[in-house]
């Protein structure tokens, strides 16, 4: 797996719920588990376009399947909605970029490559 603060992998969880009907369906399966015809429905739009929203989700494991009977019910990865909101807030923090020290102070960026560059001199 790739290191957690990677720049590919934060932007594909964002690109995920940069549509809003993956968003709607991630309020709608907050602490409960529907099937696709009771997503379609609420949703409005077809089962058909839930589908593809579904795989899409379940592709990166933000939702989870369950056959019960007939029909796959859906509920959301709370690990996955976990490690996501780790990288977001790592991401939003400006206590872990580049231009900071490591008391969090911000600097520039010239003086963040003189600091690494002092660094590697003295070992």
């Amino acid at each position: 797996m790739k290191d957690r603060s990677d720049p590919d992998r934060v932007a594909r969880l964002l690109n995920v719920l940069s549509v809003s009907t993956r968003v709607r369906i991630v309020q709608l399966l907050k602490g409960r588990a529907l099937c696709v015809n009771a997503l379609a429905a609420r949703l409005d739009i077809t089962q058909g376009a839930v589908s593809q929203h579904l795989r899409i989700m379940r592709d990166v494991e933000l939702v989870i399947d369950e056959r019960r009977g007939y029909h796959v019910h859906y509920r959301l990865n709370e690990g996955t909605l976990a490690a996501w909101r780790e990288e977001i807030d790592r991401l939003l923090d400006p206590r872990h970029g580049a231009g900071t020290n490591a008391k969090g102070a911000t600097q520039c960026a010239a003086a963040t490559k003189e600091s690494k560059v002092a660094g590697s001199r003295k070992t």
